[in-house]
């Protein structure tokens, strides 16, 4: 190679400066030698996440940091610290198994051999949580990294999680569904998710439907927002084999160089998600172990610069999905068989391919309480899907009125004024002071959560998109701790003496609001308290509040939450399952048949054990009590899944060793053609004869509108021939998909349980999973009993109750909303009459 290069030289030398008169070309020169320079140089190519490459040409000597400048000023990229380069270590291609990361703090030579000219732009950092992402451009970024995994099947996600996450793909790639346009095979060309087949498209299609009106970067946001709470979401996996030593676990790797990737992987991850700096570089004599240290910026850092930059878009196109197979329309001509050919172009829309303002429209709602969603199909729709925050689509503020009984629950947030500029001064302790005024409709644009007590700081939650709040500099952001409310000092405040200050900031003073901000994302000692419960502060009768009526106060707190959507979105960020409560006994090999739906199991410390079942122990049901306060009386059920074939005579076992004597059924037996429950009694006048217990059905009536079925059975235990009267009560029109059309005929079937019920056995609640339409049976009856008793309600306690005893108890948004509407029509109605306070006779 050396002797090339030189003899290179001496040949356009040669020529260059023969025949001239003590004169030589300049130019020439200098072109030869970055002919020479280029020789010494690398060109690599680095493939980006929308399979788009592009050649890099760098000096073999220059660091890492120099490829990642020259990628990072190729795509614009402004928030470039959750990203990096990656290439195979043993030259496999990208599908090697030991993908190494490019150090930026090594040079090039080091780093890679002469045949390692490909390397790949991957997200090196999974954000917790995407509205920490500042820039739209970024969280593209990332929508196309995880829709990458999904694809390569390296995150693992449920089939009803994969089909949600397709859903909103298509939305983004596809836009609104139109009739005319996309036919029942539209998706057949989209390669959305691994072992896609006719069925599955057809159940991305009915979700595709939901989301109209949601912008390319909604439907992404979104996206994230389910993708982020998969279980190996962001998870960076190494193959290891592992020993047990008493109380020592030990990683073997499979080599030294496995190990050190291990490791360096942990150092960085800690230092980038877990600290504010990275740790300085200390120099001994003498060093042991690891001189391995993160040089880039941590997290905190990241945000915190791009809040001081603020928000600086640009335009970029997105790319399609992958092709699968031929588009069914328009139909190929007989030469044209067997080619495969792109799905025709669509109509463009407005703010396709682009970046448009999130703020200016607001998009209809998908997940609305009129929407379709299937509630007990064991999981179909995997996590709760009306989402509380995103861009374009703002629920609930500190500063929000009530809206107008024709609101549909979203706010509007129109284009920020100029007149009502937003002002921010730096202050020498790292706080920011920003003067704030209302917008055009009254609303600063952004939320607070914390103050528990008086120790919880008070900070940001939320921040609407082209608001006040919005449009600081710095903006305001998830995170940010409030110090002061207008000079008033917020480290001993509770969050509604915050909440109230921000509120009256509106009528005084022109409207200004001025907040002493430290802006702190991850605020460090965040995670030593526990998020409150909301706290709604009703605006307007002032003196009903303070009037000392906790029933009354309680309806009016409800009222507001339905209100403004503030109280779906507190309901999103429950555990759906207790982080601490195991379900093994579902697991073990014997019993997992007995599960309807694999992912609806019970706990193992409120399971129902039989005594002396014919197969075991296990039943997929649950103890539910339901303490009414202020009153000795506790509601008791078994919520149960709808019974299988196969564990109909588990059920009656149940029942006969628990002395049920009603059976409450919220399903039918089959729905859109799918099998919910098994139909575990006999017609009239029969008699189901099992080993230890046999059933007859001595009552069958229907009301007048067909809503109810009310059935009397006689149980019979055989070894002890003991009979017991059992009550069943069945709804029949629950639809498949959502909720009842209206809270009246709701309340009725209600109230028919509570007169039904005797003793103090447990009540038997069941619908197909026994999770959500049993939760909102559970929730309704309980809100009865305390509206009864002068006692307040508040749902949400109810919630996280049913799911310390069973999981996912209510099992989506649509449910929860639909019952909290329930309880307030009772209330305001008057169905449940409360009861008076007895007065002691006089002596």
């Amino acid at each position: 190679m050396c002797c090339l290069i030189r003899d290179m030289i001496e040949s356009f030398s040669r020529r260059v400066f023969s025949g001239s008169s003590g004169t030589y070309n300049v130019h020439a020169l200098e072109l030869a030698a970055a002919k020479v320079r280029k020789l010494k140089g690398l060109d690599l190519t680095v493939h980006f996440l929308d399979d788009t490459e592009h050649v890099f040409h760098v000096e073999k000597r220059s660091k890492g940091s120099a490829l990642l400048d020259l990628v990072h000023q190729h795509l614009e990229l402004v928030e470039k610290d959750y990203f990096g380069l990656q290439y195979p270590e043993n030259k496999a291609g990208p599908k090697a198994e030991c993908m190494v990361w490019l150090d930026p703090s090594k040079t090039l030579k080091k780093q890679l051999s002469n045949c390692q000219t490909n390397l790949y732009f991957k997200v090196k950092f999974y954000v917790s949580d995407p509205s920490k992402l500042q820039q739209e451009y970024t969280r593209y970024q990332f929508y196309l990294q995880i829709k990458k995994d999904i694809l390569e099947e390296k995150l693992i996600v449920a089939p009803s999680t994969a089909i949600l996450l397709a859903s909103y793909i298509v939305q983004s790639e596809i836009g609104d569904y139109c009739s005319e346009d996309h036919d029942g095979n539209y998706l057949s060309n989209l390669q959305l998710i691994p072992g896609q087949t006719l069925e599955l498209e057809k159940k991305i299609s009915e979700l595709h439907k939901l989301h109209k009106g949601k912008s390319p970067a909604d439907a992404e946001f979104h996206f994230l927002d389910h993708a982020k709470r998969i279980d190996m979401y962001g998870v960076d996996l190494h193959n290891a084999l592992s020993e047990d030593y008493d109380t020592v676990l030990v990683f073997n790797m499979e080599a030294y160089r496995s190990a050190k990737t291990l490791w360096k992987t942990c150092v960085e991850h800690h230092t980038f998600f877990r600290l504010h700096s990275p740790k300085v570089k200390k120099k001994f004599p003498i060093s042991l172990g690891s001189k391995f240290y993160y040089s880039g910026r941590t997290e905190f850092q990241t945000v915190s610069d791009i809040q001081q930059k603020g928000k600086v878009e640009h335009k970029f196109v997105r790319s399609p999905s992958r092709q699968l197979i031929k588009h069914i329309t328009p139909a190929p001509s007989l030469e044209e068989k067997g080619k495969s050919f792109m799905a025709p172009a669509r109509p463009s829309r407005p703010y396709d391919n682009k970046v448009t303002s999130l703020g200016s429209k607001e998009p209809r709602k998908a997940w609305g309480a009129d929407s379709q969603i299937s509630d007990d199909d064991g999981g179909f729709l995997d996590k709760p899907l009306d989402v509380p925050f995103s861009p374009g689509k703002i629920l609930s503020y500190a500063d929000d009125d009530i809206p107008s009984p024709t609101s549909n629950g979203l706010y509007d947030t129109p284009p920020y004024s100029a007149s009502h500029s937003p002002i921010s001064q730096i202050i020498e302790d790292g706080s920011v002071t920003i003067t704030l005024f209302p917008d055009d409709e009254g609303k600063y644009g952004f939320n607070v959560k914390g103050g528990t007590s008086k120790d919880v700081p008070i900070l940001v939650m939320k921040v609407a998109p082209n608001t006040p709040a919005d449009n600081c500099s710095p903006r305001l952001s998830e995170g940010d701790q409030i110090l002061q409310i207008n000079g008033k000092d917020m480290s001993n405040v509770t969050y509604e003496e915050a909440v109230k200050l921000i509120q009256e900031a509106r009528t005084t003073n022109g409207g200004k609001l001025v907040l002493q901000v430290k802006p702190n994302v991850l605020y460090s000692g965040l995670e030593e308290y526990e998020e409150p419960p909301y706290q709604y502060v009703p605006i307007g009768d002032a003196q009903t509040v303070q009037s000392g009526n906790p029933l009354e106060q309680s309806m009016l707190l409800l009222a507001d939450g339905l209100a403004s959507g503030a109280l779906v979105a507190r309901y999103e960020t429950l555990y759906r399952k207790h982080p601490d409560m195991t379900c093994d006994e579902s697991l073990k090999p014997k019993n997992v048949n007995k599960n309807r739906y694999r992912d609806i199991s019970p706990y193992d410390s409120t399971r129902v054990v039989l005594k002396n079942g014919t197969n075991g122990d296990y039943i997929n049901a649950n103890y539910v009590n339901m303490k009414i306060n202020g009153t000795e009386m506790v509601n008791k059920y078994i919520a149960t899944q709808g019974p299988l074939q196969s564990t109909t005579e588990d059920f009656w076992q149940m029942i006969l060793e628990e002395k049920c004597t009603l059976i409450v059924m919220l399903t039918t037996l089959v729905e859109r053609g799918r099998a919910k429950c098994h139909k575990y009694w006999p017609s009239v006048g029969e008699c189901l004869t099992m080993q230890n217990v046999t059933v007859k059905c001595i009552k069958e009536e229907t009301d007048l509108t067909g809503s109810f079925v009310y059935r009397d059975f006689v149980v019979t235990d055989t070894a002890i021939k003991e009979d017991r009267e059992i009550k069943h009560i069945q709804y029949m029109v629950w639809p498949d998909h959502g909720v009842p059309s209206s809270p009246a005929q709701f309340l009725q079937f209600t109230e028919k349980v509570r007169d039904a019920r005797r003793d103090d056995a447990p009540v038997v609640v069941h619908c197909s999973a026994g999770i959500g339409r049993t939760g909102v049976l559970v929730l309704m009856e309980t809100a009865m009993c305390l509206i009864e008793n002068g006692e307040p309600v508040y749902p949400l306690e109810i919630v996280k109750t049913m799911r310390e005893q069973r999981a996912m108890m209510i099992q989506n948004a649509s449910q929860y909303r639909f019952v909290c509407e329930s309880v307030h029509a009772a209330y305001l109605k008057n169905i449940v009459p409360q009861k008076e306070e007895e007065v002691p006779e006089s002596t």
